[in-house]
């Protein structure tokens, strides 16, 4: 099966919907069904992006960019030594 990309206001959205769904009566497996993804994955997301609002996101967004721009640099330090 071919991997679906999906950003990261899209993985908020769904989870949002999935919540909503949990909430109204449905189970987990059910309310990730109707949103198109495993439970798998609705876990993995959660664990990653539960409970960050959008306006958190964009701070989450800088942090992982600095963090890798910070691993590279590091990276190329001990390259040279």
């Amino acid at each position: 099966m071919a991997r679906k990309g999906c950003n990261d206001e899209d993985i908020l959205k769904s989870l949002r919907k999935i919540e909503v769904h949990f909430h109204g009566g449905m189970n987990v497996a059910s309310a990730c069904r109707t949103a198109g993804i495993s439970d798998k994955t609705y876990y993995h997301w959660w664990k990653r992006y539960g409970g960050i609002g959008r306006a958190k996101l964009s701070e989450f967004k800088a942090l992982e960019k600095e963090k890798h721009r910070l691993k590279r640099y590091w990276e190329s330090l001990n390259w040279i030594s």
